[in-house]
């Protein structure tokens, strides 16, 4: 099969994001935020689809990889996604944020979360949060160059402890 095929979200697409994007959640998530918050927070499509519509600030931008399955249902259809804009920290250590980046799990280990940070950072200095115990995504950034810069902060919509990774 192809591997995804990865460009700039269009309006037409944003049901199909919205459901990677709750997917994601669901799949990156589970073990670390308990079951019954993880449900009720990956439940309301139709405020993701909200959010997927809203257009986006000055030099944000998000990018799509599209499951390669022509036949995928619209829950399918969006393998991966990543947002990126300037820095939204008071205290950004450099002006551009990686804010999103996710994969569905059938897509976990095919290269595509580093295809997808290449077409949309490349090799310039960046920040992002992770949550602090997701040890699969500190591993995934740590192979791409991010470090803790020791700053961290409670995310109160999970109920978790996020930290900051840097890459200079």
């Amino acid at each position: 099969m192809q591997p995804p095929e990865i460009r700039p979200v269009t309006a037409d697409e944003a049901v199909a994001a919205a459901w990677c994007h709750l997917l994601c959640w669901r799949e990156a998530y589970a073990g670390l935020v308990p079951d019954d918050l993880l449900l009720e927070r990956t439940s309301d499509i139709d405020r993701r689809i909200s959010r997927w519509t809203t257009p986006l600030g000055p030099g944000r931008q998000r990018w799509i990889a599209l499951n390669p399955d022509p036949d995928a249902p619209v829950q399918d259809r969006v393998a991966g996604f990543i947002g990126v804009g300037p820095g939204r920290d008071e205290d950004a250590p450099v002006p551009f944020e990686l804010e999103a980046i996710y994969t569905r799990r059938a897509f976990w280990q095919t290269g595509l979360g580093s295809r997808l940070l290449d077409v949309a950072v490349g090799k310039q200095p960046a920040f992002l949060w992770v949550f602090e115990a997701n040890e699969r995504a500190l591993a995934f950034y740590r192979r791409h160059g991010f470090e803790p810069d020791g700053t961290g902060k409670h995310d109160p919509y999970f109920d978790l402890w996020e930290i900051r990774l840097v890459r200079g």
